[in-house]
């Protein structure tokens, strides 16, 4: 397994790759990888010879206040994790060569409409950092898929629309959640949870199944009338068990719109604080 710091290294890497007529697989990661990552990697070399994961803490998706200058970095254990289930390359750049002409970059990518709702509300500009290092990796590595975890899903869905709206020429593949034996869904800011809050953590994805399940219970010509009492009802929960929940919304799973009458697919995501930590979730719904 080599470890690329530079875009140089990765692209003769790729060039030979290529060369040979063989495809690329990527994983774009933030690093303090857990058994979540591990599976996306598992994923990828399914998909192709040739697997690329990036470990790279992104400044672009950090808003001032939030968690960047702690956010776990290990990467000698991540490089450890990742030797022997496939991997080819591990891009580990520097900030500098990620933003070489500075940590502010006048050129960015910006979705609107989708990056506004949801997480883009309270996290202004953060998936505008997100879609630039994409962007940026998509164009260093020239991959041929990338998978992303399906616990990010409005992340997932953003990114899809960009590959589409911007011609890349990459198959985005969502990868299930993976979760604890609890149900919590696996993360590295799990981490900042005190021993007490892990205890609670789980109940965010009990509420999403509560509010799964009274989806589905109810008749379908109310179930648009029932969206607010079922939303503001998890809502009410999460509060109960010592959460400040952010939102607790059911969508369009295909476009993220507030479901029509036509809509048949669903999913309810949720954002909140407990103590330090900021979780999300989201679970599907598929209507008969």
């Amino acid at each position: 397994m080599e470890v690329a710091r530079t875009r140089d290294a990765l692209r003769a890497a790729g060039h030979r790759w290529r060369e040979a007529g063989e495809k690329i697989a990527f994983v774009p990661t933030m690093g303090n990888l857990h058994a979540g990552h591990l599976s996306l990697v598992t994923a990828a070399a399914a998909e192709a010879p040739r697997v690329v994961v990036s470990i790279f803490v992104n400044p672009l998706q950090f808003a001032p206040g939030e968690d960047f200058d702690t956010y776990p970095r290990t990467l000698d254990a991540d490089l450890e994790a990742l030797s022997g289930i496939g991997v080819d390359v591990v891009f580990a750049p520097a900030v500098a060569e990620m933003y070489p002409t500075g940590p502010d970059p006048a050129t960015r990518v910006r979705m609107t409409g989708l990056s506004d709702i949801l997480c883009g509300r309270s996290r202004p500009g953060h998936f505008d950092g997100v879609t630039t290092v994409v962007a940026k990796l998509f164009n260093i590595v020239q991959p041929d898929s990338a998978i992303f975890g399906e616990k990010d899903y409005q992340q997932l869905a953003i990114i899809r629309r960009m590959v589409a709206d911007l011609c890349f020429p990459v198959t985005v593949i969502g990868h299930p959640t993976q979760r604890e034996a609890d149900g919590l869904a696996m993360s590295s800011r799990n981490q900042y949870l005190t021993a007490d809050e892990r205890l609670l953590a789980p109940e965010l994805h009990r509420t999403l199944e509560a509010a799964a399940a009274a989806v589905s219970a109810s008749p379908e010509a109310e179930i648009a009338g029932r969206i607010v009492a079922i939303q503001q009802a998890a809502m009410d929960n999460l509060a109960r068990f010592g959460f400040e929940p952010e939102y607790v919304e059911i969508r369009d799973a295909g476009t993220l719109a507030v479901p029509g009458e036509e809509s048949r697919q669903l999913v309810i995501l949720a954002a909140g604080r407990l103590g330090a930590a900021r979780l999300i979730d989201n679970l599907r719904v598929d209507l008969i």
